[in-house]
């Protein structure tokens, strides 16, 4: 089976029907980083350092569970496929943890709502790491693995967009704040399903196996984690996703009390930064096709950390002065997890080239995990510095202009730090284009004659191939 076009790329139609995994994934990513912790401290009551508390302790208890998640998938092999059985299986997950979290209130604590967010990160964890792994085996090329994680933040962009219509829509309507966020946890519960269906049954999936006798040793995860350029792509990764977390954590407290905006402003705001996505996605991975991702993920995080400085100097409560620097902001922000991802890919490449044997799973498990550090880390330290500083998060709350410019400084000094970092990280980053595509020729070549002998992976092994239409 082959899931190329003519000249070698994935078939768009495929590609998007691939990408709907991204919908619930992204729209949840926004609920988790800007909804859910505000309305858990400013409209629930629950006090803010059990919220920030809970949110970082869910995530690091999260943590040893993502590699055993990536070691299972590399090792899992049934009738309906490897990476296809457990995006069925995070499904229901996510849908349960969403449900808990909407019969909490004051009364919850730590300890139960770190269960509740525990049950939804086990979902998000079982899809996010399956979808990537499952897209570094669809495309196999340095500029179509480049496309496609393009059109999959793409595609998420909408699943974001569609979640940041609520609070927009029912402030219009009359609704509250908090009945927008329950209103939005409903729509992924029932957004989860169609998604994961509409890929399950639409994409192909191969299967690779391992050639007999080649076994998954400690020294070979060690490999993995301090090999040069996964090493790289690792801190990078945490470092980027540290920065815009940050700053998602405080946004509605930032456009509220510094920027004095409403909230119904707040989120057409956020709105825009995230419908750049839709643009910068393609447009950035166009651009890492012509100077190499880690290149385009350097110039992207320098141009994002510059645009971030403005923000205050922006005129208080005018939406369209601020609109043109969340737009650019939010189009530099895509390229972060999009490039890294496919990079991510590429080095699975070298992995099994070097060793024999299929690692996705593994690393993207590496790479969902610094996006689960970076996010709880980023609101449990983020709101303990706040905290700190005395500024009281509810709404109506009298802040003084002292607290108000703290909150203004943490909302930026983050982000830039972080970002920066994940820049500078990226210097000296090996698998250019160029080593890329020796890889993969090297790769084919191998799997060439191996299937001479009756065999695709390594020199001896054999495909299965899972259900689902032929391309």
């Amino acid at each position: 089976m082959t899931t190329a076009g003519r000249d070698g790329r994935l078939p768009l139609g495929l590609a998007l029907a691939f990408a709907a995994t991204s919908l619930p994934l992204q729209a949840l990513a926004i609920a988790v980083a800007v909804h859910l912790p505000a309305y858990f401290a400013a409209s629930i009551g629950v006090e803010l350092a059990v919220v920030g508390a809970a949110f970082g302790l869910a995530r690091m208890i999260d943590v040893p569970i993502e590699p055993a998640l990536g070691l299972a998938m590399d090792r899992t092999r049934t009738r309906w496929g490897r990476y296809r059985f457990w995006t069925l299986l995070g499904a229901p997950f996510l849908m349960a943890g969403l449900f808990l979290l909407l019969q909490a209130d004051r009364s919850i604590g730590t300890a139960g709502l770190v269960g509740f967010l525990l049950i939804m990160y086990l979902g998000s964890s079982m899809l996010l790491l399956s979808h990537s792994a499952w897209a570094s085996t669809l495309a196999r090329s340095y500029d179509d693995r480049a496309r496609l994680f393009g059109v999959m933040v793409a595609v998420g962009v909408t699943g974001a967009v569609s979640v940041l219509l609520f609070p927009i829509v029912m402030d219009r309507m009359g609704y509250s704040e908090p009945e927008a966020v329950r209103a939005m946890i409903w729509y992924l519960i029932a957004l989860t399903p169609i998604a994961v269906l509409l890929v399950v049954w639409r994409t192909p999936e191969t299967v690779m196996r391992d050639a007999p006798g080649v076994r998954f040793r400690l020294r070979d995860y060690g490999e993995l984690v301090f090999d040069r350029n996964m090493s790289r792509v690792i801190v990078a990764d945490l470092a980027l996703g540290m920065g815009p977390g940050w700053m998602a954590a405080l946004y509605l407290f930032y456009s509220r009390d510094f920027m004095g905006l409403t909230s119904s402003q707040a989120n057409i705001l956020l709105l825009i930064y995230i419908v750049s996505g839709i643009v910068g996605a393609p447009s950035l991975a166009w651009l890492a096709t012509r100077i190499g991702k880690h290149r385009a993920v350097i110039a992207a995080a320098l141009v994002y950390s510059l645009l971030l400085v403005t923000l205050p100097f922006l005129p208080k409560g005018n939406l369209l002065a601020m609109a043109p620097t969340m737009f650019f902001t939010g189009f530099m922000a895509t390229s972060f997890n999009v490039l890294t991802r496919a990079m991510t890919a590429d080095v699975a490449d070298e992995m099994r080239l070097r060793q024999g044997k299929e690692r996705g799973g593994v690393l993207y498990a590496l790479t969902t995990l610094t996006n689960k550090i970076a996010a709880g880390v980023g609101i449990s330290l983020t709101f303990w510095v706040l905290g700190q500083t005395g500024y009281d998060p509810k709404a109506g709350a009298a802040n003084t202009p002292e607290a108000v410019q703290s909150l203004m400084l943490v909302f930026l000094a983050g982000p830039i730090v972080f970002v920066s970092l994940g820049a500078f990280t990226l210097l000296g980053y090996g698998l250019t284009p160029e080593r890329a595509a020796e890889v993969r020729r090297q790769l084919d070549a191998r799997e060439a004659l191996a299937g001479s002998a009756g065999a695709l992976e390594g020199l001896t092994g054999e495909e299965m191939t899972a259900p689902g239409p032929a391309r």
